[in-house]
């Protein structure tokens, strides 16, 4: 990946000056970076996320008799369903692609700044995996509770048909989920609002917001768990600045809920079934 050219760095020597035209040129081309990274990829799916949930609400159809179907077939023919899968999740990782190369450095570790420095690996994949009984168990409680109150649509993970290749794709979509939402989440965005000055309290509550916003799409109940799992995953992200054990814990959720959701279904219908 050839590096990103460095944005240059405020002089410290300008900043009255600065201050008294207005922002300064290297600030305005951040946000609009920040603005350009967010609308190929997370942020538009919030602004979907929001319109999606008005129309949930308005409609006539209860809110817990609604359905949302997170992998959903794409075509009745079983290749061109496959060549689809592949598709949509392979250029949904275009932004991770974009944040990685704005982030590049030219030394070693070129993602250094992100924990992403190939030491530490088993104690950071360890902390992964105690991070999924942190978020998975309370998690999987919320969404149970916020069925009864009619505050979760019905979830539908894996909406594929049953093929050689099912399992592979739905792995392959909690990766996706798991690069998408932590690298630029945690790992784009506090990056660059810590450079654009932010205090690390705001940096974790703006990043929390969007998280929770783009899963609006489920329902309120969902804005509320996704909130308290970006809260948790900033501060500790703030403490430790290796970006490793979260991408573990979100693939590792994701990867449980995608294939093991025909399961569940199956044995306790009432829980986890979807609306007749």
């Amino acid at each position: 990946m050839t590096p990103a050219p460095a944005v240059p760095e405020r002089p410290e020597t300008d900043a009255a000056a600065s201050s008294s035209r207005g922002a300064a040129p290297w600030r305005v081309r951040l946000r609009w970076e920040i603005v350009i990274v967010l609308a190929l990829g997370l942020g538009q799916s919030a602004v979907y996320a929001v319109v999606q949930l008005a129309y949930r609400l308005t409609d006539e159809t209860p809110l817990a008799d609604q359905t949302a179907t997170l992998n959903p077939s794409r075509s009745d023919r079983e290749v061109f369903d496959l060549i689809y899968q592949l598709l949509s999740i392979g250029f949904s990782l275009v932004p991770v692609l974009l944040v990685g190369f704005l982030l590049w450095q030219s030394r070693r570790p070129h993602l250094g700044r992100l924990g992403l420095d190939g030491t530490r690996i088993g104690r950071d994949v360890g902390r992964g995996i105690l991070l999924v009984l942190a978020i998975g168990i309370p998690g999987l409680a919320l969404y149970v509770v916020g069925r009864a109150l009619g505050i979760f649509v019905a979830v539908d993970p894996a909406g594929l048909d049953a093929h050689w290749w099912t399992v592979p794709i739905l792995l392959l979509a909690a990766a996706r989920a798991s690069l998408e939402e932590e690298l630029v989440v945690l790992g784009y965005l506090f990056a660059r609002l810590r450079r654009l000055g932010w205090s690390p309290v705001w940096i974790v509550v703006a990043t929390s917001v969007l998280r929770a916003t783009y899963h609006l799409y489920q329902g309120p109940g969902a804005f509320i768990g996704n909130l308290a799992m970006g809260l948790l995953f900033g501060w500790l992200y703030l403490r430790t600045g290796r970006l490793l054990p979260f991408l573990v814990a979100h693939f590792l959720i994701d990867a449980t809920v995608f294939v093991g959701y025909p399961w569940a279904a199956a044995t306790w219908p009432e829980l986890f079934g979807l609306p007749g």
